[in-house]
C-alpha cells in the first residue's frame, strides 16, 4: 500500500471517529475531542495532498457503494494541490473550532456536518472518475447546507441564507452532472482517463461539456452572477465555517475549471480562454465594488471572495489563451499564478473570516459602524487581521503580492503584436486587475481602520476582550502563513508548476523565483529589507515627530482649539466608502432615504435629520427576482390544474401514455 492510498483510507477512518466522537463525547469534552479528531482528518488530508502533489500515485476502489460501479480515489498532482489546500484549511479552522463553538454551534449535528464537509473537500480533487467526483460534491454540499442552518431556531435571517446556499450548489452539481455525463456517453466510461482521449475539446459535444462545466464551477465559486448565495450564506454561518467556505470549498470551483481545460478536454479552442477571462475580470471587479461599500465585516469579505475567485480564474483563462496562441511559456506562468492566487487566498481568507469571528464573539458586532478601537484590547486579532489584509491588498512581502506579481509578469510579456486577439485581451485584463488591486487596498484600509483604529463606536466595541488561546493559535498561524508564503515563494512555486505541467520555473536558492520564460526575477529577501528599511524610517521619523509635539501644545485650528472627544467625529465604513459610491452610482443603484424632522417653526429649523442607505445586488434585483416572480406565477397557474376531477386525471395519464409509446416507436 503506497502513502496515498494509506492517507485516503486514514482520512475516512478520521471522518468516522470523529463522528463518534462527536455523538457518544459528553458536552463539556465533545469540543476537544470532536476537534482533536476533525484536526487529525484534515492534517491527513494535507500530507495526502502533499505527497500528490509530490508525484506519488495511489488508487482505491470502493466497490458496492454506488450500483453504477465503484467510486475511483486516485489523486494526480494537480488534485494533490487542492487536497493540501483543503487539509491546512480544514487543520486552522478545526483547531479554531474548540474555542469558538458554543451551544447550537457545538451540537452533535454540527461536529458530525463539519467532519462529513472536511472529508467531502479532500475527496473531490481526490476523484478519478465522474462517480466519485459527484459523490464527493454531494457530501460537501450537504454537510456545508448544514452547517450554513446551525443558528436557524435563532435568527429568522439565517433560513432564507441557507435556501439560496443550498439553491445555488445543487445548481452546481446540476451542471456539473449534465457536463460530466455528456463526456462519460461520448466516451462510454465514467473514468478521467478514458474521457481525456475520447472527445475532441472544438467540437459541439466538448462545447457543450466546457459550458456546462464552467457553469458548475462558477456557481461553487461564487462568480459573477452566480455569486448571489456568497453574501448570505457567509455572514449567517458560523465564522469557523465562513472561512472553510470561502478560503478552501469555493476553490472547488475552479478545481473543476482546471480539470476541464487541462485534464478532461486540454488544448480547447480559444474562445474558451477568452470566456474565462471575462468572467474572471466581471467577478474581480463586480466582487470588490461590492465588498468597498460594504459596511458588514462578514459580507465584505465575502464579496472579496468572488473578487479573489475572478482574479483565479481570471489567470487560468490567461494561460489557456496563452497556451494556444504560441506563447507556452508566458501560458504556463499564468497557470502557475493561478494556483498561487488560490493559496494565497487560503491563507489570508482564513485569518480574515477567523479574526471577523474573534471580533463578533468579543463583542457581538459585524457591522464596521459600529465598531472601532479593538486595537487595543484584541492586539493578537488586529495584528493577524492586519497582516491578512496587507495580503489581500497585496503589499509587498506577502503571499498576494507574490501570487498577483507573477501574474503580472505573465499578463505583460504574453501579449505579443503578432498576434492580435491577445494583443487586446491582454491589456484589458491588465487594466481589470490593476483596478481590482486598487479597490482592494482601499477595502482594506477601510475594514482595518474602521474596525481597529480610532474609538469604540458601541458599547460592545468598548467592552471587547480576546479571544481564547486555541482562536489565537489559528489567526496567528494563518497570518503567519500570509508572510512565510511571501518570504519563500520559491520552492513551492516549482512544485505547482508542476501540477498545471508547466515548464522551466525554478527556485532560486531557497527564497526567489525565476521565470525565464518571460525573462523576469523575483527575490523576496531584497523586497523584505527595502520594505524592513522604509517601515524604519517611517518609524523613525514618526518618533522624532512624537517627541517634539510632547513639548509643544498642538491644537486643531479649524475646531476652535478643541480635539475629537466623540467617536461620531471620526470616519465610519460608510462615510469611507461615500466617495466610491458616488462614482459607481450607476452601477451600484443604492437606495436613499432622507428623512427631515422641523421644529415647527418653519422649514428652516431643523430638528432631526436622518440619512439612510441601502444597498442591494443590482444582478438579484435585475435578473434573479424577476425569474422567481415569473415562477411563482407559472406555479400558481399549475396549481389550478389539480381541480380534484379524477376524468381529468385520467386524461392526463392517457395523453402521456401515447406520447411515451410514440416516442418508444420513433
Amino acid at each position: 500500500m503506497t502513502g496515498v492510498e494509506a492517507g485516503l483510507l486514514s482520512q475516512g477512518l478520521l471522518a468516522l471517529a470523529a463522528s463518534v466522537a462527536a455523538v457518544a463525547a459528553p458536552a463539556r469534552r465533545r469540543n476537544v475531542l470532536a476537534g482533536a479528531a476533525c484536526t487529525a482528518l484534515a492534517v491527513a488530508g494535507a500530507l495526502t495532498g502533499g505527497a500528490a502533489l509530490a508525484g506519488r500515485t495511489g488508487r482505491i476502489a470502493l466497490e458496492g457503494v454506488l450500483p453504477l460501479g465503484p467510486l475511483v480515489l486516485a489523486p494526480d498532482r494537480l488534485g494533490g494541490f487542492f487536497m493540501l489546500l483543503a487539509g491546512c484549511v480544514g487543520a486552522v479552522v478545526s483547531v479554531y473550532a474548540i474555542g469558538y463553538v458554543q451551544g447550537v454551534s457545538a451540537s452533535r449535528t454540527a461536529w458530525c456536518a463539519l467532519a462529513a464537509f472536511l472529508l467531502g473537500m479532500q475527496l473531490v480533487p481526490a476523484a478519478a472518475d465522474v462517480l466519485a467526483l459527484l459523490s464527493a460534491w454531494e457530501v460537501m454540499a450537504l454537510s456545508s447546507t448544514v452547517l450554513v442552518l446551525t443558528d436557524h431556531a435563532r435568527r429568522t435571517e439565517v433560513r432564507p441564507a441557507a435556501l439560496w446556499y443550498a439553491a445555488m450548489t445543487h445548481l452546481s452539481l446540476v451542471l456539473l452532472l449534465a457536463g460530466t455525463a455528456t463526456l462519460a456517453a461520448a466516451a462510454r466510461s465514467t473514468s478521467f482517463d478514458a474521457i481525456a482521449g475520447a472527445v475532441r475539446p472544438g467540437s459541439v459535444t466538448g462545447n457543450v461539456a466546457f459550458c456546462l462545466l464552467a457553469l458548475g464551477g462558477a456557481s461553487k465559486g461564487g462568480l459573477f452572477p452566480l455569486h448571489v448565495w456568497l453574501p448570505r450564506a457567509h455572514p449567517q454561518a458560523p465564522s469557523h465555517v465562513s472561512a472553510a467556505m470561502s478560503a478552501a470549498m469555493v476553490t472547488m470551483g475552479v478545481y473543476v475549471v482546471l480539470l476541464t481545460c487541462l485534464r478532461l478536454l486540454p488544448a480547447g479552442p480559444t474562445w474558451w480562454g477568452v470566456a474565462l477571462v471575462a468572467l474572471g475580470a466581471n467577478s474581480a471587479l463586480y466582487g470588490i465594488l461590492q465588498a468597498a461599500v460594504s459596511s458588514d465585516l462578514k459580507r465584505l469579505l465575502a464579496h472579496s471572495t468572488t473578487e479573489n475567485i475572478g482574479l483565479a480564474v481570471l489567470a487560468a483563462g490567461v494561460g489557456i489563451l496563452l497556451r494556444g496562441h504560441g506563447a507556452p511559456g508566458a501560458g504556463d506562468v499564468a497557470l502557475t499564478s493561478c494556483l498561487l492566487l488560490l493559496l494565497s487566498h487560503a491563507a489570508f481568507k482564513t485569518a480574515l473570516f477567523l479574526a471577523a469571528g474573534a471580533v463578533l464573539h468579543a463583542t457581538g458586532e459585524r457591522d464596521l459602524d459600529l465598531l472601532g478601537g479593538l486595537a487595543a484590547t484584541m492586539p493578537w486579532t488586529a495584528t493577524a487581521f492586519g497582516v491578512a489584509a496587507a495580503g489581500a491588498a497585496a503589499l509587498p512581502v506577502t503571499s498576494g503580492f507574490v501570487a498577483e506579481w507573477v501574474l503580472l509578469q505573465a499578463l505583460i510579456h504574453g501579449a505579443g503584436p503578432q498576434d492580435r486577439l491577445v494583443a487586446v485581451v491582454m491589456p484589458m485584463a491588465v487594466g481589470a486587475v490593476a483596478l481590482t488591486t486598487g479597490l482592494t487596498l482601499l477595502t482594506c484600509v477601510k475594514a482595518f481602520g474602521t474596525a481597529f483604529l480610532g474609538r469604540p463606536r458601541s458599547a460592545g466595541a468598548a467592552g471587547a476582550h480576546e479571544c481564547g488561546w486555541t482562536m489565537r493559535l489559528s489567526v496567528a498561524a494563518s497570518a503567519a502563513a500570509v508572510v512565510l508564503l511571501g518570504l519563500v515563494p520559491g520552492p513551492l512555486a516549482a512544485s505547482l508548476a508542476g501540477a498545471v505541467g508547466a515548464r522551466g520555473i525554478r527556485a532560486v536558492g531557497l527564497l526567489g523565483i525565476d521565470l525565464p520564460q518571460v525573462h523576469a526575477l523575483l527575490d523576496p529577501l531584497a523586497l523584505g529589507l527595502a520594505a524592513a528599511a522604509s517601515t524604519g524610517a517611517v518609524a523613525l521619523v514618526s518618533l522624532v515627530g512624537s517627541r517634539r509635539r510632547r513639548r509643544e501644545r498642538v491644537a486643531l485650528a479649524w475646531g476652535c482649539g478643541g480635539v475629537r472627544i466623540s467617536p461620531r467625529m471620526q470616519y465610519t465604513a460608510t462615510s469611507y466608502a461615500e466617495p466610491l459610491l458616488r462614482v459607481f452610482d450607476d452601477a451600484l443603484r443604492p437606495e436613499r432615504v432622507v428623512e427631515i424632522t422641523a421644529t415647527g417653526q418653519g422649514a428652516v429649523f431643523v430638528e432631526r435629520v436622518r440619512f439612510r442607505q441601502r444597498l442591494g445586488d443590482v444582478v438579484e434585483l435585475a435578473a434573479y427576482r424577476p425569474a422567481l416572480a415569473a415562477l411563482d406565477r407559472l406555479g400558481a397557474l399549475a396549481r389550478r390544474v389539480q381541480n380534484g376531477s379524477v376524468h381529468r386525471y385520467l386524461t392526463f395519464s392517457f395523453v402521456a401514455l401515447v406520447v411515451v409509446l410514440i416516442a418508444v416507436t420513433l
